[in-house]
């Protein structure tokens, strides 16, 4: 077949050649870039261009792995239980999602964020934190240039209806009380006083030192650093707390729970008869139990809100308190 060519049409194949690409392949570009830019040359040119950019930022990502690794050290100076539910969930992100830690942050969908979410997590309660946590990810990722958006604020928020928690009964309490003082010397007694009479939290138990126990004053001081919520607050000493501070006082260096607190605290409830399918531990009871005692015996949300270290009163009243539950609450106080 003899085709006879214009000179435009010579050079124009010189060039394609030139590419060093086939002149077929080199066509066949050219011809999807006019098209894409609807015939117009200039407009082809922008359509280049433009995916040529858009190819660059795809390029620039990292792994979801190393997405964590920053962001967990963007987040070195926040508070230890911040920075430890920070590591944990990204981890159990990793380890129950097959493939997540080496897929590239921008390939992520929101529908998939949404699917790492409910196989990584159980409950709503869970996945609502696991959703922050994850969009904290994000988040990071985006500040450096490694994806677009951030995926997750595309993912709805798990709804979590707020359930009542059950307090401990007096029996239980006193069997609390007794497996406490029986378990290694009593090494967790003062521990268990303070999350049963002033609502201080297991990790923040874990933190303090004698030194910021003032029985003088009868005061124990939570620091900012040691807080849940970063906030400082000053919780009273009650008369059934006095009396196993002073049976239980040590020096001022000292810290309040041996080591490996979390352990002993799991051990010690197993040894008091929880833990068992039939009779699980309620999460947070004594937190609960303190507050639902408190009220009802000094007739005070604000006074409450302020030892259990709430900015308002609205968990207090939706969640907190179980007052059904309460059972000779002066009895309780040592009154």
């Amino acid at each position: 077949m003899n085709i006879e060519l214009s000179e435009e049409e010579m050079a124009a194949l010189v060039l394609l050649k030139r590419s060093g690409v086939p002149a077929l392949e080199a066509a066949q570009v050219a011809c999807a870039a006019i098209q894409s830019g609807k015939g117009r040359t200039k407009r082809a040119l922008s359509c280049i261009a433009a995916g040529a950019e858009e190819l660059k930022k795809q390029e620039r990502t990292v792994s979801f792995e190393k997405a964590v690794a920053f962001a967990l050290e963007a987040r070195r100076e926040r508070r230890v239980r911040t920075v430890y539910d920070f590591r944990y969930f990204t981890r159990r992100f990793m380890k129950r999602c097959p493939g997540l830690a080496r897929r590239k942050v921008r390939a992520i969908s929101a529908q998939e964020c949404a699917q790492y979410i409910e196989m990584a997590f159980d409950t709503p309660r869970q996945r609502q934190k696991a959703r922050l946590i994850l969009s904290g990810v994000f988040g990071t990722a985006v500040k450096r240039g490694w994806c677009s958006e951030n995926p997750v604020a595309r993912v709805e928020a798990p709804r979590v209806v707020e359930k009542q928690v059950p307090i401990l009964s007096p029996q239980e309490i006193n069997d609390l009380r007794q497996a406490a003082e029986a378990y290694q010397g009593g090494n967790c007694a003062v521990a268990v006083g303070m999350m049963l009479y002033a609502g201080i939290r297991p990790h923040e138990v874990a933190r303090l030192t004698w030194a910021q126990v003032d029985m003088r004053e009868r005061a124990i001081y939570i620091l900012p650093q040691h807080s849940k919520t970063g906030g400082a607050r000053r919780v009273t000493i009650h008369k059934p707390l006095l009396r196993i501070l002073r049976a239980h006082r040590r020096g001022k260096g000292e810290r309040i729970c041996p080591p490996n607190w979390l352990w002993h605290w799991r051990e010690l409830r197993r040894a008091a008869g929880w833990g068992t399918p039939s009779h699980p531990w309620p999460q947070d009871a004594l937190r609960h139990t303190f507050a639902s005692y408190h009220l009802s015996h000094f007739r005070s949300y604000a006074e409450l809100q302020v030892e259990i270290g709430h900015r308002d009163a609205t968990l207090l009243r939706t969640r907190y308190l179980c007052m059904n539950g309460v059972h000779t609450s002066a009895q309780f106080w040592g009154a």
